[in-house]
């Protein structure tokens, strides 16, 4: 149940990070509201799943890294991933576009303090 909220936050705050982000847009595979719905709902299972993988195996490798950059590198590791959602929807016909690495550093930026808002609001307190 947690993963199905989470997409759906991630799916919210993709749709906002659309809205603020020029270079970062999801064309859906049709042009009817339930579709573009459905692709977002999509994107961000797939960003979740890429993000929880791939991600987390980045993460723990390049740790060093993380602690000689002060963080850094995390935002050029999550554009990255955005960048990989893209491939990963585009070999689909649909999904996620992306105009460039940056404008994936960007969309990661925007996307990851946009969840963090959300699931601030979402998350049930202790």
């Amino acid at each position: 149940m947690r993963f199905f909220v989470k997409v759906i936050v991630s799916a919210f705050a993709l749709w906002l990070t659309t809205l603020l982000v020029s270079g970062v847009r999801v064309v859906p595979y049709e042009n009817t509201d339930v579709a573009t719905v459905l692709t977002y709902l999509l994107v961000a299972a797939i960003f979740g799943i890429v993000n929880g993988t791939l991600g987390t195996f980045i993460r723990i490798v390049a740790f060093p890294l993380y602690v000689i950059t002060l963080g850094l590198l995390s935002f050029i590791v999550n554009g990255l991933l955005l960048l990989l959602v893209d491939w990963v929807s585009g070999l689909m016909g649909f999904g996620l576009v992306v105009d460039g690495f940056w404008w994936g550093v960007l969309g990661a930026l925007v996307l990851g303090f946009i969840s963090w808002l959300i699931g601030l609001v979402v998350r049930p307190g202790d």
